[in-house]
Order: structure tokens, then sequence, then C-alpha cells
């Protein structure tokens, strides 16, 4: 019988998790990005970044994965997922004072092939709209 996989350990995720969101703070950044806030805890759920471009708060939903799909991680943002992020974007929004910015989901999709130092990243900007009643702020 073959040894557990370390995917399926807690510890092995949070540190995959830490791992891929540094990674995808540095894409953004060098995308002209400015990082606000990371890992945002609301009674709704938590923003993995907060990022400013250009005048716009982008929520960005970070989904990784080994290998080379990029597909499947950006596929796992369901409805659910969706409405939650709304309603957490929602209280950042509140309680930072800046409804009256324009905001936006993106989602990035990092893959971790074998044996490379840094990700595939494949970047959905405008992944969703506002979902439940956050749309109204939209």
């Amino acid at each position: 019988m073959p040894p557990p996989s370390p995917a399926r350990q807690p510890w092995w995720r949070r540190w995959f998790g830490t791992r891929s969101e540094r990674a995808a703070a540095r894409y953004l950044r060098r995308q002209g990005m400015r990082i606000l806030a990371r890992n945002v805890t609301t009674p709704h759920g938590e923003l993995d970044l907060v990022a400013l471009d250009a005048g716009c708060v982008v929520f960005v939903e970070v989904r990784s994965t080994g290998g080379d799909d990029t597909t499947r991680p950006a596929e796992s943002v369901d409805a659910l997922k969706q409405r939650r992020l709304t309603e957490a974007a929602l209280d950042y929004l509140r309680r930072h004072r800046l409804l009256e910015y324009p905001a936006r989901f993106d989602v990035l999709a990092l893959a971790w092939p074998a044996g490379q130092r840094e990700p595939l990243v494949t970047h959905y900007r405008h992944a969703f709209e506002a979902v439940g009643r956050g749309q109204m702020y939209s």
C-alpha cells in the first residue's frame, strides 16, 4: 500500500495555498497592480487578495493545483463561491469606505508542473459579476 499523498494533509494544503497566494501577488504586482490586503477574513468568508488596478478595487480568488491544468481550479469557483465572495467583498468595501469605487472579481488559476519553480498562471479578469444582494453595488 503506497503512503498517503501529502496533498491530503492540512499542513501541506496550507503550505501549498500560501505558496500559491505569494506567487499570485507577485504576478499581480508585475501586471502593475498594488496589493492592498491578503487573506482578509469577513463574517462571509475569506478574500485571498485585494488589489488596486488603476482606481478599481479587484477581489482576487486564487486557485491552484499540482500539474499543468489551470482549467480545473478555475472551474471550482462555482455559484455558491461567487455568492460568498460577493458578500465578503461588499463587507470589505463597506468597512473601508470604498463603496464609491468600481470593483471587479478576478480569478487567478495557478498550475505547478513538477520540477518548476514558478507556476503557470491564467488570469481571468472580470471572472464573474457580483451575485445576490451585492450585485446592486457592482
